[in-house]
């Protein structure tokens, strides 16, 4: 098998099979994520082909995120049944159906089935519960690093995509664009296919940082129900209020990111008459920013306190979400903005999951997350919806910003809450026999 083979290979060179499922799941990752950040330049060209409102589209796209968000922890127990190479082939199977069959749809319930459920579903049987589970299931040392690398490459993913597909759908139009994403996840699911393996024993290695000789045993098989998995998780998890602040947090993270500025900064940009291809790249140069700001948010969370992080986190991209509607759209403004929000765009997740596992245990952390994940996509579906719905009413994306940058500030002072974790007492000696 290639994999074994190249686990061996490697070996001789002192390097660790670990980072080629980081560099695949990276891959996979990225392109599925690109999948997620393209109905954002859809939305004009579907406006002027089919006549739909923004608060049509828009409500899709909600459905979709919060899907998105829903199938977190039954992914999370699917990937410890299932496999996790079985789970990300299946979910790109999924997501590629709903795309191929959205290129013939002409009705606004097809584009809610098929980019708001199928998609959704799809999408959610990863996202970043898959990077998760990686992390913690391959990795003892550098796992905050990990986590930053394979989030960036979600975030990353999301925006990277879009000049390409802004240009080909200006060009060529909607269609094509969309089909070029199907393309891209076809090679994306053969790498999965060739070289994503379950867990390090499957190479015949321990995790990376472990310092042990033998290979880790495979745990016994997950063979409680997904449902009641996921359940049981969260009817434990729910009995601390640390859940509950990640959770709030994370539904800030996702109302201020995806369910905003990547549904609704080019539409917003084309009412300040800024071109969709100059606005998808702003968005792009947000990616390259969130990239680099990512994983230093990881090489962060490993050495300082995650809670300390989280509050600079959600103060900064605050600040700069009140300060965009004030920037006139300027070059300039537009500039400033890009960069001090995309270094900011996704960097609390390295500290949320080293909390999560901190705080619920390394063998839970995949499954507490998904719920976690869960607030997340709850958020950016409600603002997806919500800034599509100013829009509609009040011809004017600013009052959804307004109230996404507040959120963040509020966001930033309830991490502070997260009690720091007590030290386990040292044992007592035993006295001496006599």
């Amino acid at each position: 098998m290639i994999s074994n083979w190249l686990a061996s290979a490697l070996a001789r060179r002192n390097i660790h099979y670990g980072w080629v499922m980081v560099a695949v799941t990276f891959l996979a990752a990225l392109i599925s994520a690109g999948t997620v950040g393209a109905p954002g330049v859809f939305i004009v060209p579907l406006q002027k082909e089919f006549g739909w409102s923004t608060a049509e589209i828009s409500s899709a796209l909600s459905i979709r995120f919060i899907l998105f968000g829903l199938m977190a922890p039954f992914a999370a127990a699917l990937l410890n049944r299932y496999g996790l190479r079985n789970v990300t082939l299946a979910a790109q199977l999924i997501v590629v159906s709903g795309l191929l069959a959205s290129l013939a749809m002409t009705q606004v319930w097809q584009l809610v089935l098929l980019w708001g459920v199928v998609i959704g579903i799809g999408t959610g049987m990863t996202a970043l519960v898959l990077g998760a589970t990686i992390a913690t299931r391959w990795f003892v040392a550098r796992r905050g690093l990990v986590i930053g690398i394979l989030t960036a490459s979600v975030a990353t993913g999301q925006l990277a995509f879009l000049p390409l597909l802004a240009t080909l759908t200006e060009r060529y139009g909607w269609r094509i664009a969309l089909s070029l994403v199907c393309v891209v996840l076809g090679v994306a699911a053969f790498a999965v296919l060739m070289l994503m393996r379950d867990r390090p024993s499957d190479v015949g290695l321990r995790p990376f940082g472990d310092q042990g000789t033998a290979p880790l045993p495979a745990p016994p098989p997950a063979n409680a129900p997904i449902v009641a998995a996921a359940l049981g998780t969260l009817r434990d998890s729910s009995k601390s209020s640390v859940f509950w602040i990640l959770f709030a947090t994370f539904f800030v993270c996702g109302a201020s990111t995806n369910g905003l500025v990547q549904v609704h900064l080019i539409p917003m940009c084309l009412d300040y008459g800024i071109p969709q291809v100059q606005a998808a790249s702003l968005l792009a140069a947000m990616g390259i920013f969130d990239f680099f700001g990512t994983i230093i948010s990881g090489w962060l969370s490993d050495r300082y306190d995650n809670r300390y992080l989280l509050f600079w986190y959600y103060g900064l991209r605050g600040l700069s979400l009140l300060f965009l509607p004030l920037s006139d759209f300027t070059f300039y403004g537009l500039s400033l903005f890009a960069m001090f929000y995309g270094l900011d765009w996704i960097a609390t997740v390295p500290p949320t999951v080293r909390l999560t596992a901190q705080r619920f245990g390394a063998e839970r952390a995949n499954l507490v997350f998904g719920w976690i994940f869960a607030g997340h996509q709850l958020g950016a579906g409600t603002a997806a919806f919500g800034a599509g719905l100013s829009r509609t009413l009040y011809q004017s994306y600013l009052p959804a910003f307004f109230i996404a940058g507040a959120l963040c500030v509020f966001a930033a002072l309830i991490a502070l809450a997260i009690a720091r974790p007590q030290p386990k007492p040292a044992a007592e000696p035993k006295p001496a026999a006599a």
